[in-house]
């Protein structure tokens, strides 16, 4: 004779439940409200000059390129926070050095322009060309490793004859 499960009895479910509190719905109104914040209140644009890989001509030994080539400048909007100028003082004299760092929203970069941020892409802010040098992913969404939902770029002011952006 079969029993019937008792209510205090404990049985295996089908599949397991979904992640608590975190899924596409979370995910997709983060990026709502980033992109909100991001364009209409911040609104710092930047010109982002990707360079192109199809036109540059590498070295096949030593994958460098003595000519690089750009794409067309896209308009990005970032949180842009200058990082003042850093005096270096050296045997030929002294030099300053202007450095941003751009917070950009990784899915409004890779999803919505279809856009890669890469180290030696230029960037126009204001009147002034900035070379990236370095890029973090350094913040996850609600402590998940799998979402992080920023990039950030360090930049330092481009030398005058090194890119003119045309």
């Amino acid at each position: 004779m079969a029993t019937k499960n008792r209510k205090d009895e404990w049985e295996q479910p089908a599949a397991p439940p979904g992640p608590l509190f975190f899924n596409k719905k979370e995910r997709d109104f983060v990026k709502q409200v980033q992109d909100e914040v991001t364009e209409r209140v911040v609104a710092q644009p930047v010109l982002y000059y990707p360079l192109s890989l199809e036109h540059t001509d590498y070295h096949p030994i030593y994958g460098e390129a003595m000519e690089k080539t750009f794409l067309p400048p896209v308009r990005v909007y970032a949180l842009v926070e200058f990082n003042g100028y850093e005096t270096e003082t050296s045997e030929f004299g002294v030099d300053k050095r202007a450095s941003l760092t751009v917070h950009f929203s990784k899915r409004r970069l890779t999803e919505d322009q279809d856009l890669y941020v890469r180290e030696g892409d230029f960037l126009l802010y204001g009147k002034i060309f900035y070379e990236i040098t370095k890029l973090n992913e350094p913040k996850q969404l609600f402590g998940q490793i799998a979402d992080r939902y920023e990039i950030t770029a360090d930049c330092v002011r481009s030398r005058k004859g090194k890119f003119d952006g045309e």
